[in-house]
């Protein structure tokens, strides 16, 4: 990360999700650009467990919610599975060894975040694991393993502050686990 993520470069997309190039993060969230992120639900080995999180309050966008998903915005350049692999890295020091994520589900969120218009194509990932996980002080505040059902009934909460992103794509995550 740059040392103004404001200046960083991401992959601007149009609404059908093809990639039109690339526009400063600050450009992005201030005009409503269409972006993307990539995003990976970690799972416990036996799939019984999912690992949950409180975001800092320092970040930029949904600072303090919770997510069920490390993940991030696709820079300029960049395919959104390997976005996946570096988030993954850096928020939660996860090393995959050569193992690629499993794409489980997209959507596309246009929503909004402090006034303004927020639209993201979203790729939904999920891992198995049960090795050590290493926040990033500057972007995960704490976070612990939860069934789906405790997730699921936290989430039923439509005040519980959880990433509104990540909502559109939890039940086809969750859901993934079943089949």
């Amino acid at each position: 990360m740059s040392a103004n993520p404001e200046s960083e470069l991401l992959a601007v997309y149009d609404a059908a999700g093809t990639v039109l190039g690339s526009a400063e993060r600050g450009t992005v969230y201030r005009d409503g650009l269409w972006h993307a992120s990539a995003g990976v639900l970690v799972r416990s080995g036996d799939g019984g467990r999912v690992y949950v999180h409180r975001r800092t309050d320092s970040k930029l966008v949904f600072a303090g919610m919770h997510d069920c998903l490390a993940g991030g915005v696709v820079d300029a350049g960049e395919d959104p599975a390997d976005t996946a692999v570096r988030e993954l890295r850096e928020e939660l020091g996860v090393e995959l060894d050569g193992v690629a994520p499993m794409l489980r589900a997209t959507v596309s969120w246009d929503g909004s975040w402090a006034g303004k218009p927020l639209r993201c194509h979203l790729f939904g990932y999920e891992i198995r694991y049960d090795g050590p996980i290493r926040h990033q002080p500057s972007e995960i505040a704490d976070g612990w393993w939860w069934t789906d059902a405790r997730l699921r009934a936290h989430l039923a909460d439509p005040a519980w502050p959880f990433v509104p992103d990540t909502r559109q794509l939890v039940d086809s995550l969750l859901g993934a686990a079943d089949q």
